[in-house]
């Protein structure tokens, strides 16, 4: 049985009842070549655990369980659980869990499923695209033990994670997201390789988590509190988009900030990269440090 082949998925969908529900975005990928090439970009080796979020009908759960120790598939909506059963029997390395992935502690999952391994792990995800951003942030934020987290999003989303300073798509969570990993977009999956069929194309992004973030902040909270100010108002000067961070801070202050990071408070937010950043809110946390409460 091939998961990925349209007419298998017409199949699986009449023979078991199953109603596509696009509340949960449920997009099921009918190529086989793309869905190969993202097992490719997971890399999964023989010793390794890899987390698949959204496993759909199974198409990738099977072929990473040919090549990874263990697959752990979750899934939020348990009415497939009965097409999984069928597309993935005669598998012994794969356990599904019926699961919100927003609200998973994934080193937990791992840990209790492998037996009390506490080996970095990988992530392959189709994601629904209304919790694409907020996942990815758990995924990063939490600091799980992932070292690689492959995701098929919308072609849009892919390009802001993988923008550079001064263009459109750069914004806050590309900052957020190369905070914690090395991000590259790998490869379009248009839309016509989905049933139900997508409004906008799609494309598989590869983020390598980092040991350490991208750079040193003494404050991670300043650091962000800055970052979502600067780009909540893009079309403003630092200067400006910045003054009402803290009421406390007057005007001239904040010139006095700039000044010691070294950055123009007339440039905008879109044009700092990692390390302007960085230096900014490093600077913004030595002030409040020395503010009196």
């Amino acid at each position: 049985m091939d998961p990925a082949a349209p007419g298998t998925v017409k199949g699986l969908i009449s023979r078991h009842g199953f109603w596509i529900k696009k509340s949960l975005g449920q997009n099921f990928l009918v190529d086989g070549n793309i869905v190969r090439k993202i097992v490719t970009a997971t890399d999964p080796l023989p010793g390794e655990t890899v987390v698949e979020i959204g496993p759909g009908l199974g198409a990738l759960t099977r072929l990473l369980a040919e090549r990874a120790k263990q697959v752990i598939a979750v899934e939020i909506d348990g009415a497939l659980f009965p097409v999984l059963g069928e597309t993935l029997a005669g598998l012994d390395n794969v356990t599904l869990v019926e699961q919100d992935a927003l609200k998973t502690d994934f080193n937990r999952l791992v840990h209790e499923i492998s037996g009390g391994e506490n080996k970095k792990y990988k992530v392959a995800a189709n994601l629904p695209y209304y919790i694409t951003t907020p996942l990815l942030m758990h995924l990063l934020e939490e600091r799980f033990s992932i070292s690689t987290i492959v995701v098929m999003v919308q072609e849009e989303v892919a390009r802001r994670l993988t923008a550079a300073p001064g263009s459109g798509e750069y914004g806050a969570v590309t900052v957020a997201t190369n905070f914690y990993a090395q991000t590259r977009m790998l490869f379009r999956v248009p839309r016509p390789v989905f049933i139900p069929r997508p409004e906008v194309d799609s494309a598989v992004v590869r983020l390598e988590v980092r040991d350490t973030p991208a750079v040193s902040v003494a404050d991670e909270q300043h650091f962000f509190t800055l970052v979502r100010a600067a780009f909540q108002q893009r079309r403003k000067t630092l200067l400006n988009a910045l003054s009402g961070v803290d009421e406390h801070l007057s005007r001239g202050k904040w010139l006095d900030i700039f000044r010691h990071a070294d950055i123009d408070p007339g440039r905008r937010g879109e044009t700092l990269d990692l390390q302007e950043f960085a230096r900014l809110a490093n600077v913004f946390s030595s002030v409040l440090t020395e503010e009196p409460d």
